[in-house]
């Protein structure tokens, strides 16, 4: 059975950076599961695991515009160490919550200045090409309930 939309697909995969550097795996965990043509997995890994069948393994470069796109230099900002609650201890590398219009938000500390702490809202793999190693461990077609719900269920998949 050839990967299409809406079939269920299960991967093995180690995704890394240009340098080499592994940056997720599902190494030692269960195939990751996820719907195809549901915008699940970046639009490039997709893109690519279309057409392919259980058993084959590939290795797959990604440019950031297919991956989580470029930096975008409007998400990086300063806001006052004050605007902060309690007496948390910010550090450089961490991540907080912020509240913005369209509601919370994930976003990085990547530098803190006397009172100023700049925030990075862009996704930590922004503007990185990445490489994943994929091998596809199982494809089937989706259930009526899963295509509903928009997410896998059973053995490996979200339950309710």
């Amino acid at each position: 059975m050839k990967i299409d939309a809406n079939k269920v697909v299960a991967i093995n995969y180690t995704l890394k950076s240009d340098d080499g550097t592994v940056l997720d795996s599902s190494e030692g965990k269960s195939p990751l599961p996820y719907i195809q043509g549901t915008g699940q997995l970046i639009p490039g890994l997709e893109k690519e695991l279309e057409g392919k069948e259980v058993g084959e393994k590939m290795d797959i470069v990604i440019a950031p515009a297919e991956a989580y796109g470029e930096v975008n230099k409007e998400m990086v900002f300063d806001v006052s160490k004050e605007g902060f609650r309690g007496n948390e201890e910010l550090k450089v590398g961490m991540q907080v919550e912020v509240e913005m219009d369209k509601g919370k938000s994930i976003a990085a500390v990547t530098k803190i200045e006397d009172d100023n702490v700049t925030l990075d809202l862009n996704h930590p793999l922004a503007g990185m090409t990445l490489h994943f190693n994929v091998e596809i461990m199982e494809v089937r077609k989706a259930s009526e309930e899963e295509l509903s719900h928009g997410h896998v269920h059973g053995p490996g998949g979200h339950q309710h």
